[in-house]
């Protein structure tokens, strides 16, 4: 057989149906939610009852007076003083120990509390809470104590300390302030006084006239370099004109003697006489044209008088060109020498005023430095008068908006939280519990664990607290498993000719001989002739329930010469006859493992259809090896949740080992009402059950002999098999 698959899943097995855990064990969780929640009913009733007062404050930021850099840095200082930690901060300050220290101190709660300061101390952090008010910068102060004077005056001086104790922090950070403060303006005014000398002293040596307003940013005030960039501009100018009249002169001596005409005629010179002669020589020519025009030869004395006009007229150009020349070769000359002259007294002018700017950035450096030391001092200034007046001016950074009262009821504690956590922990811890309990739990749960362990199949589920059947009043619901357990009884065996069947149990108490008589009664209203024998030389029971005598029966029969139609007794029920156990013997194994035994069984197979025989626990004693030996069939009777697997497997090797044949598994006592998956096998016994209308009345068992013989029995093996 394979056993690694049970193992394999196990897992999935203990987590098919949280629900169904739960209805199984529902006991548990009720008992474990009631302990649970008794024990929070004692633990609140014991408790002691501490009564709440509470404060309400308001946290102020200290004000961060003038900053010497204006009012940017009065912002950005107070926003950073209003941080996230703010209150967390607060907080701590409030429970720190040098505030509760004064609480201590003014309450005299060290004689009060009969403790040590120390010790005060901790108990305060323990008993003082805070909080911030939601959507508020307001701040909650609350202190829980079992006096309710006691709590109402400790949260009172709680806050009252705190706003002495934050006073104190304020006012001497105030004076370090202020004493750092006028060390630096002291210092400040001893570095505007260097500044002021260093000025001094570069005005006296450098020998620097200061005119307006100086900017910080603007221009200097100080008097520019004029001759520096008038000599500039006058070198710049001569050298402009040297090179004019040098383009001049070269085209002057390019020219041939009517173009130089032409482009001395366009020169705009003081001296220039061909800018005036030249038009009076081009008229003349013209002229003299006009007079060949019209009919004149060249000697007529007007031709001739024009001609030398023009003559005398060229003359005077060709000389006004050279004298031209010369006049510009002059100025040529001139406008060099001077140039030479503005160079020289340019290139001084310039180291001059190079100088001269050098000294005036001396100055302008230094009075800068002077005037930003200056401003820096008043502003120092300004901060210290602000400064001052603050400390004078009362600040109230810690306003009380709520003083404490005297609690009307105890606070704690809360007896319907504590109850409703009780009950809702009793309840996870009693689940928690039922599922740990499951998980360890290896008994039969289901079907398929009996399939799955045992490898046999199970006959039929017998639902819990079912009774005897003959003794019922009409036509029992119940008795439709017994007529399945019949069925399947029929079509599982493979031989018809067995019909001795022995029912066995691991452990006592499984409801085998229950199930038993239940079988016999409805195979014996089925038509089935059927004898039980009660072979349970232990501790007998199948008597009881027939309410027969036990003093006759199968250890008479097979320790002496008893008949067997002495031992066989017909009970009340037509078809069905019973061996009672008889007196019970010292040796009950011996007497079940003879020869006699076994003819028995063999006879009483011939005469009955059905032979059921009754049997001790197997894993107990050794009778039920026998009988299962003895007998054609085993059925092994199972209750549901009882025995570990392993001892059921046991169960069956016990019966394979001398040689049994398993027919199946009855699964008995089944809870069908929490164990929902079995409604299937069971919900239909009452629907398909005949009503008492239907059925005749109940057999009483007083109404009839208790003891019968079966010689007409035996006559006719045909009516009994």
């Amino acid at each position: 057989m394979n056993q690694s698959s049970p193992q394999q899943n196990e897992a999935a097995l203990h987590a098919v149906d949280y629900w169904q855990v739960i209805k199984n064990r529902y006991g548990i969780i009720l008992l474990t939610l009631l302990l649970v929640f008794m024990t929070a009913a004692v633990i609140t009733y014991v408790m002691p009852k501490k009564y709440e007062s509470t404060a309400t404050i308001e946290v102020k930021p200290r004000a961060s007076g003038m900053s010497p850099l204006g009012s940017m840095m009065n912002e950005a200082s107070g926003a950073a003083r209003t941080t996230p930690q703010f209150f967390g901060t607060e907080f701590e300050k409030i429970k720190s120990s040098n505030s509760l220290t004064k609480v201590v101190q003014n309450l005299e709660l060290v004689n009060k509390w009969g403790v040590d300061k120390e010790t005060a101390v901790q108990i305060l952090k323990g008993i003082v809470g805070t909080q911030n008010i939601r959507g508020t910068d307001l701040i909650s102060i609350t202190v829980r104590h079992t006096n309710k004077e006691d709590a109402r005056d400790v949260v009172a001086e709680v806050a009252h300390s705190y706003k002495a104790y934050r006073s104190e922090i304020e006012n001497r950070d105030a004076e370090k302030a202020l004493y750092e403060l006028n060390k630096a303006v002291r210092d400040q005014e001893d570095k505007v006084e260097e500044r002021r000398k260093v000025l001094s002293q570069i005005v006296k040596t450098k020998g620097i006239i200061y005119k307006g307003q100086d900017s910080f940013y603007g221009q200097s005030g100080v008097d520019e370099d004029q001759g520096a960039r008038n000599a500039l501009q006058t070198y710049n100018q001569l050298e402009q004109e040297k090179v004019q009249l040098e383009t001049q002169i070269n085209s002057l001596l390019k020219y041939d003697s009517d173009q130089l005409m032409v482009y001395a005629a366009g020169l705009e010179l003081p001296d220039n006489i061909i800018r005036n002669l030249y038009p009076q020589y081009l008229d003349a020519k013209r002229q003299a044209d006009g007079l060949k025009i019209n009919g004149l030869g060249d000697r007529h004395p007007t031709v001739m008088a024009a001609a030398e006009q023009i003559k005398t007229m060229k003359r005077q150009l060709d000389e006004g060109v050279v004298n031209l020349r010369a006049t510009l070769q002059a100025r040529l000359g001139m406008a060099s020498d001077r140039l030479m002259s503005v160079k020289v007294m340019k290139d001084d002018t310039r180291e001059d005023a190079i100088k001269r700017g050098l000294d005036a950035q001396d100055y302008v450096d230094a009075k800068r430095d002077f005037e930003t030391d200056q401003q820096l001092l008043q502003q120092l200034r300004l901060k210290l008068i602000g400064e001052t007046i603050t400390k004078k001016m009362p600040d109230e950074s810690i306003e009380i908006h709520e003083e404490p009262q005297i609690a009307q009821g105890p606070s704690s504690p809360n007896v319907t939280l504590n109850l409703v956590l009780g009950g809702v922990v009793g309840l996870i811890f009693g689940i928690g519990i039922a599922f740990f309990l499951e998980y360890l739990d290896t008994s039969v749960k289901s079907l398929e664990d009996v399939e799955r362990y045992l490898q046999v199949a199970v006959l039929a589920v017998i639902p819990k607290d079912v009774g005897v059947l003959y003794k019922q009043s009409g036509m029992s619901p119940d008795a439709e498993a017994y007529r399945i357990l019949r069925t399947n009884i029929e079509f599982n065996r493979k031989n018809p000719e067995d019909n001795a069947i022995t029912l066995v149990s691991g452990g006592a108490g499984e409801g085998k001989s229950t199930t038993l008589i239940n079988l016999a009664y409805i195979c014996a209203q089925g038509g089935y002739t059927t004898l039980m024998i009660d072979a349970d030389l232990r501790r007998p029971r199948l008597h009881t329930f027939l309410d027969i005598n036990n003093s006759v029966g199968l250890t008479n029969y097979l320790t002496t010469e008893l008949m067997l139609e002495d031992v066989i007794l017909q009970t009340p029920v037509e078809n069905l006859y019973f061996m009672p156990s008889g007196i019970l013997p010292a040796d009950a194994a011996g007497i079940l493992n003879s020869r006699r035994m076994s003819e028995l069984i063999q006879d009483v197979k011939q005469r009955f259809d059905l032979v059921l025989v009754d049997s001790p626990p197997i894993l107990g004693v050794s009778d039920a090896s026998v009988l299962a030996s003895e007998v054609d069939l085993t059925i092994i009777v199972v209750q549901h949740r009882k025995l570990p697997r392993n001892m059921l497997m046991r169960v069956k090797q016990a019966v394979e080992n001398v040689g049994g044949q398993i027919i199946g598994v009855v699964l008995n006592n089944v809870d069908v009402r929490s164990d929902s998956q079995y409604q299937y096998y069971t919900s239909y016994y009452t629907y398909y059950a005949p009503s008492e209308a239907q059925v005749g009345p109940p057999v009483n068992s007083a109404s009839k002999p208790a003891k019968a013989t079966v010689a007409a029995s035996a006559s006719n093996d045909s009516e009994l098999y």
